[in-house]
This record gives C-alpha cells, sequence and structure tokens, in this order.
C-alpha cells in the first residue's frame, strides 16, 4: 500500500497542469497534500516500512522511530521521528543559545537610522515571519525576508547586510519569535500566474539532480528523510522551513535558512548559488509553500 502511496506522490509531484483565473496554487495545493500523505505514510510505522530505512538497525526502527507522526509535527524536522535526539533537543531547548539574539534583534529593530527612521517603517508589524517569501506581482521576483531587509536598509540610506549571519540572522530570530508568540502559521501566496511559474521553477530545482555526486534535494529530504548521514537523520521537506533561523551546533551560532541552503548545495558537490539570487528565492518559495499552514516556530536548534 505504501509503495502505491509513493508513486502517485511523486507522479503528483513531477506533474503540471494548466492554472485559470483564481486557482493559481492548485498544483502546489496537490503538491502539497501529496507530501503530506507520503510523509504521514511513510513514519506511520518505520518497523513496518524497513524498506525505507534500509541503514537503520532493529533495534533503532522498533526503538528509536516515533509512530503515526502527523504534518504539524514534522515542524521539528528529524526530532520529530527521533525519540533519543529528541530528548536531547528538548534539554538544550530548556536554556537555549540563542535567547541573547532575540533580544540583540529587538534592539535592531528600534534602532534609530541615519535619516531618523528605523525598521518600523518598514515593517510596522513584527509577527511577520510566515509571510515570507511571497511574490511580487510589480517587481516580477519573489522577495524573501532576507532580501526585504536589505531593501529597507537602502531605501533608509544604510549599507546591506550580509545574508547569512550576523545582524540578519538577529533580527529575523526576533520576527520569527514574535510571530511564534502571537501563533502565526506560514501564510504563502500563490495568487497569479507568474507566482505560479516561480513557484514550478523552484519545485523542479528541489527535484533535479545536480553537482558531481548528481543529488537532488529531495535525494535527501523526500525519498532520503529518516535515512543516516553519518551519525544524523535526514530531515524531511515537510516543516523545513519553519524554524528558521536556526542555532546550529555545528556553526556554534544562528544563521539564516540562506546560509543553510548555500552548504546544501556544498554538500551536494556544487558551487553554491548566491543568498539573493533568483535561483535561491525560488527555491525558497517552494519549500515555503510544502510548509504552508505549519506553525511558525522559529528561532530553532539543529545539529
Amino acid at each position: 500500500m505504501l509503495l502505491k502511496v509513493v508513486k502517485i506522490s511523486a507522479l503528483i509531484a513531477i506533474t503540471t497542469c494548466t492554472l485559470n483565473a483564481g486557482s493559481f496554487n492548485t498544483q502546489a495545493e496537490k503538491d502539497k497534500q501529496a507530501l503530506v500523505t507520503y510523509m504521514e505514510a511513510k513514519f506511520k510505522d518505520a518497523d513496518k516500512n524497513r524498506a525505507f530505512f534500509p541503514y537503520s538497525s532493529d533495534d533503532e526502527l522498533k526503538n528509536n522511530f516515533s509512530k503515526n507522526i502527523k504534518e504539524k509535527d514534522f515542524a521539528l524536522g528529524s526530532y520529530a521521528f527521533n525519540s533519543r535526539g529528541k530528548s536531547q533537543y528538548d534539554d538544550i531547548k530548556e536554556m537555549p543559545p540563542y535567547e541573547d539574539a532575540i533580544d540583540a534583534g529587538e534592539e535592531l529593530y528600534g534602532k534609530k537610522f541615519a535619516n531618523g527612521k528605523s525598521f518600523k517603517a518598514c515593517f510596522p508589524k513584527t509577527d511577520i515571519a510566515g509571510n515570507y517569501p511571497y511574490f511580487d506581482d510589480k517587481k516580477g521576483a519573489v522577495v524573501t525576508l532576507t532580501a526585504a531587509i536589505n531593501d529597507c536598509l537602502v531605501a533608509n540610506g544604510e549599507k546591506k547586510w550580509g545574508e547569512k549571519k550576523g545582524n540578519m540572522a538577529k533580527l529575523q530570530a526576533y520576527f520569527a519569535f514574535q510571530s511564534q508568540e502571537a501563533g502565526k502559521k506560514l501564510d504563502i501566496k500563490i495568487d497569479s500566474q507568474a507566482a505560479a511559474d516561480a513557484y514550478e521553477r523552484g519545485k523542479k530545482e528541489y527535484y533535479s539532480q545536480r553537482g558531481y555526486l548528481k543529488l537532488s534535494c529531495a535525494s535527501c529530504h523526500v525519498q532520503g528523510t529518516g535515512q543516516r548521514v553519518r551519525a544524523e537523520y535526514m530531515s524531511p521537506l515537510l516543516g523545513q522551513v519553519t524554524h528558521f533561523p536556526v542555532f546550529r551546533l555545528k556553526w556554534n551560532s544562528l544563521g539564516t535558512l540562506e546560509r543553510r541552503m548555500t552548504g546544501c548545495n556544498k554538500d551536494q558537490g556544487e558551487n553554491p548559488h548566491k543568498p539573493n539570487s533568483k535561483w535561491m528565492k525560488e527555491l525558497l518559495y517552494f519549500m515555503a509553500y510544502m510548509s504552508n499552514g505549519m506553525a511558525v516556530d522559529g528561532p530553532d536548534i539543529r545539529k
């Protein structure tokens, strides 16, 4: 039965359809529901679905993989199914290492620019993390939160920030925390043909093999979800963007989603794409839609 679900999900994921006025997100919704169906079926019982976890031991499958995981649970990444890892995660969350970054982000939000204005002029509301990325029909391009922050800086006569860490990650941590506190969910819209086309290009890149290793993002985060790379389990596409920015123990610092994605590019054996490139923005647009409706829970911790 699960194999049939997988085949159907894969077919839906790569099929495109003609979208008419008022239903530009039709295909994206089919893709999202197919992904949810696939992930929930795969992780209903890993021990019974062990064909999907060829490198896991009997002990792992029987005693470490949680069962009956539902859509909202996947916001935790691999901790949704890795019960031992979840225990360690919960311990770290008792005193999370990103709390100072949230406070620093709040200070940056209120800090005056040289012209006397502040970020409040561009972002009057702070619970906005779930609204990005979005497609701007006037610009004909996807706008990420990272790009919007830099656009605000430039519009006020300030220099752009780096897109991967530092002040950029701190301000985003504040926005994400405010969004989490307000109970916000990802609200990604596809309401024009141009937006639908951008989504489709992002989807194509997510499922396309590249780099000298000939891997796609989906190789690890759809088909490979739950398999191990050394000691770590690969996380699912579903819920993958809900928790950014993240404090990675590997980095020992906070980083944006763009920082993580450039690292993934390198892991695939590919020269990383620029964080502000059209390629990156459209990829993130697709990824965000795959988590649409899920709760914002950033900033968070990952290994």
